[in-house]
């Protein structure tokens, strides 16, 4: 049984943009970073094809940060990294420790937890 889930993409929209930034702020910086980190979720979110923008820190205390993003389009994407908000975010390289690391993925599936649930069921038949 191979089923797959594409309630994530629009229908039409053959793919969506997702952008992974991780940053390590000095640690005498963390809370300056993560105070501008945060001032840009609701703005970027409400940008023309943002679907997602998230910050998420590390649990152990130390000072690094993923700044997760969804976008509809790579032109949506391309627009925000031309913004004057993009530029704001790329003058805090200051309170970094080594330069951030940005990875850009176009995904065209997406598969949910009904993989699990056929994969275990699948399993269990095989036991029986």
């Amino acid at each position: 049984m191979n089923e797959t889930f594409e309630g994530d993409f629009r229908e039409g929209r053959a793919s969506m943009i997702i952008v992974r930034i991780r940053m390590k702020a000095l640690m005498e910086k963390r809370t300056e970073m993560m105070q501008t980190l945060l001032s840009m979720i609701e703005p970027a979110g409400k940008e023309k094809g943002c679907l997602n923008y998230d910050v998420f820190s590390n649990i152990q205390g130390d000072a690094v940060f993923d700044l997760i993003e969804e976008w509809e389009t790579r032109e949506d994407l391309d627009r925000h990294i031309g913004s004057e908000r993009f530029s704001v975010f790329l003058g805090t390289k200051s309170l970094l420790e080594k330069p951030l690391e940005m990875k850009i993925h176009t995904v065209s599936h997406s598969e949910g937890t009904e993989v699990i649930n056929a994969l275990r069921n699948k399993r269990t038949s095989i036991k029986n």
